[in-house]
């Protein structure tokens, strides 16, 4: 994210680098504390950023975070998982997997609650979100309150008829994803629930799941695909549609008037889903 499209950044307590274990070794982790927050321990989103599975880092979503962790009163530890080529598919899952479980039993060290914990990410960081829900889901924990899937890639066979609407001039196309893809996945079966979380045979008992979609991107048919798969499967979905927006526009604050509010309105999501009691 270039400094142009980046808006000034949002006052929090704290943000502070850290590292946290992954699958492969130690990773990169910045901590947010909201400012103001009440007393005792505060709610936790494990972030794991866009950018391909290739590209992006703990800078780039810098802001996003910040307004996340202000606006929805919790904890953001936002993780630097392994970047393909150099460490290809499963690599990247199995680090938010590693960062998820850690967060979770160390959240109290650093004043969170380890039992209001969310997974959330955009784009390729929304994708590691969900297969990490259901992977957790299947290991028997830990349990999660929400997952946020920011325009996730969720189809990682790039079939989807949209792509054939908006595969190119609206910031994120076909050519791009297959470049990432082929990236990521280095001939690995794009149809294997842990690469493209739509062909996941068994949705029922994941996280309730705040879905956000833009209208010009090419992502957002599959995003709401999965959003209505898990909707069959009895998980609770609430979607935040922005018809005008592309691929990518929550980290252009310093150019659209529309990152800035989406965020507050996901943020506010996000308060209500980590503040319910836990599903039975």
């Amino acid at each position: 994210m270039s400094a142009v499209a980046a808006g000034p950044p949002t006052p929090v307590a704290e943000a502070r680098d850290l590292r946290v274990p992954g699958a492969g070794g130690a990773l990169s982790a910045r901590l947010y504390r909201p400012s103001g927050a009440a007393a005792g321990p505060l709610p936790v989103l494990v972030y794991f950023h866009g950018g391909g599975w290739v590209i992006g880092d703990l800078d780039s979503h810098d802001g996003l975070c910040r307004r996340l962790a202000a606006g929805a009163g919790c904890l953001v530890l936002s993780v630097a998982y392994r970047l393909a080529p150099e460490h290809r598919f499963p690599a990247a899952v199995e680090d938010a997997v590693a960062a998820a479980r850690w967060a979770a039993a160390e959240a109290a060290a650093w004043g969170g609650d380890g039992a209001r914990l969310a997974l959330g990410g955009d784009s390729a960081g929304g994708n590691l979100a969900a297969v990490a829900a259901r992977l957790l889901r299947d290991a028997g924990g830990p349990t999660l309150r929400c997952q946020l899937l920011i325009y996730p890639v969720t189809d990682l066979t790039l079939t989807r008829p949209a792509y054939a609407r908006l595969g190119e001039g609206y910031l994120l196309g076909h050519a791009a994803m297959t470049w990432y893809v082929g990236h990521y996945l280095g001939g690995a079966d794009p149809r294997d629930p842990a690469a493209s979380p739509l062909f996941a045979a068994d949705l029922r008992g994941l996280p309730p799941a705040l879905i956000v979609t833009a209208g010009y991107d090419p992502l957002a048919e599959e995003a709401a695909a999965y959003g209505d798969k898990l909707a069959e499967a009895g998980v609770p979905v609430t979607r935040l549609h922005h018809a005008d927006m592309v691929h990518g526009f929550l980290t252009m604050d310093g150019l659209l008037d529309a990152a800035a509010t989406a965020a507050a309105d996901i943020a506010t999501a996000l308060k209500a889903a980590l503040a319910r009691p836990p599903a039975v």
